[in-house]
């Protein structure tokens, strides 16, 4: 993200988590370390492409972390960084409100 004006702090966290999938991997990542192909299982209807893409985004806004194994078969782990980690109180808040929206509207 770097290089990109903006004007307040809220535009910044959704430039960098927005976006239908990278909040759903973040959640994910809460849970501990995975491999791409355990993530994409759990993400139900994210492409191999898609998924990819993303988790190359979030490396390089340091929410993820990538680590490669040197094996045969190659093996590829992601985490998130402490970065990634301090998402994780917006993410329950995010959670809660879902939550009580859900029941409200019903």
């Amino acid at each position: 993200m770097p290089g990109k004006a903006v004007c307040c702090p809220v535009e910044v966290t959704l430039r960098v988590i927005g976006g239908r999938w990278k909040v759903l991997i973040i959640h994910q990542l809460l849970n501990g370390t995975m491999r791409f192909n355990q993530l994409q299982r759990d993400l139900t209807g994210i492409t191999h492409r898609t998924l990819s893409r993303q988790l190359r985004e979030m490396e390089a806004d340091q929410l993820v972390v990538r680590n490669n194994f040197n094996e045969i078969p190659p093996r590829v782990e992601y985490s998130l960084s402490p970065l990634g980690h301090s998402l994780k109180t917006i993410l329950f808040a995010m959670d809660e409100w879902g939550r009580k929206y859900h029941v409200t509207i019903r």
